[in-house]
């Protein structure tokens, strides 16, 4: 797909909890334990009026501060599983509060950690057939609302933070070959009960999130390793030939068993989820920003990204990296 990542930017709440906020609500929980294991140390926590809206204005905001690109954009899509509202979509929210023009498409895309990859397939494809010339694609979550202090599966784990990702036509192969796959029949291992229509039949607390370890990580260890070979047989190239991977920021214990049953060189992963925590859709493009201010992104590196986890659903994609601001 001849499409470019012209810009990125991202925002996280200014509430950052840490071990203390562990230990003081639970004192009976061994923190050093579960951060060895998580590999997280740190997470940030959205207002309690602020919403992924709020937050996926904050990031927006940021790309514009760059560059006078609002007034080009046709095409805004938001990832979230946290809306403001059931109805209306939030992105025609978001599309009034930005102040874009009233010509350009908005819609949400419900999915988790591999929002980020359906969107960026989304908005490509848009734009390559011509329906739009330059996309807002933005991912916002605010899973801790659906979680527990005494959580001790979800609370240690997921954070809240916004991405706000520009794209536009580019004259190269920029973004593709794709990866992507669903199995729904594992839904109710990571759910948020009778946060809709459906009647709460699975005996789990009515708007909190459950989530099943156990069953999440043997997920992850069987689909992951599947869709990097399918995307590295479609693009032709192995292991060797990328420069940087980029996970879904789910934890350490995930990350360091997918790079050792794919025996990737540690060297070719980037992690930041020490202190940012697992931002869910954002966590992706959050860890491509960072790569870029690190030092870690250099022109025409080949660069696999992949989300995974809940749905089931899964996604990965490779990008060419170049004219990033």
């Amino acid at each position: 797909m001849k499409v470019l990542i012209e810009a990125i930017e991202y925002y996280l709440p200014s509430k950052v909890e840490g071990a203390s906020a562990l230990k003081r609500d639970n004192p009976d929980w061994k923190i050093e334990k579960i951060e060895e294991k998580t590999g997280i140390a740190k997470r940030h926590v959205s207002g309690v009026n602020e919403t992924a809206v709020d937050m996926a204005v904050s990031a927006a905001e940021k790309i514009f501060l760059s560059g006078n690109y609002r007034e080009k954009i046709d095409l805004l899509i938001l990832v979230t599983q946290s809306p403001d509202y059931k109805l209306p979509t939030s992105a025609c929210l978001l599309q009034d509060l930005l102040r874009l023009n009233k010509d350009c498409m908005a819609f949400d895309i419900n999915l988790g950690c591999s929002g980020f990859i359906y969107a960026l397939a989304v908005a490509a494809s848009l734009i390559e057939t011509g329906t739009a010339k330059r996309a807002l694609v933005i991912c916002s979550d605010t899973y801790t609302k659906y979680i527990g202090k005494k959580d001790r599966t979800c609370r240690p784990i997921f954070s809240d933070g916004a991405a706000a990702i520009l794209l536009k036509p580019c004259n190269y192969q920029s973004l593709g070959p794709f990866d992507m796959g669903t199995d729904g029949s594992g839904f109710f291992n990571l759910v948020v009960p009778a946060s809709g229509a459906r009647v709460n039949k699975l005996n789990k607390p009515k708007g909190k999130l459950f989530m099943n370890g156990p069953e999440l990580f043997m997920f992850t260890m069987d689909v992951v390793p599947k869709t990097i070979n399918a995307l590295l047989d479609k693009a032709g190239k192995t292991i060797k030939d990328i420069d940087l991977f980029i996970f879904h920021q789910a934890s350490k214990v995930v990350i360091d068993n997918i790079i050792r049953r794919m025996e990737i060189p540690k060297g070719k992963v980037f992690i930041n989820y020490r202190n940012k925590g697992n931002t869910v859709s954002a966590s992706i493009p959050i860890a491509l920003k960072d790569a870029q201010k690190g030092g870690r992104l250099r022109a025409n590196d080949k660069i696999m990204l992949i989300g995974f986890g809940v749905g089931y659903s899964w996604g990965s994609c490779l990008i060419r990296w170049g004219g990033q601001k």
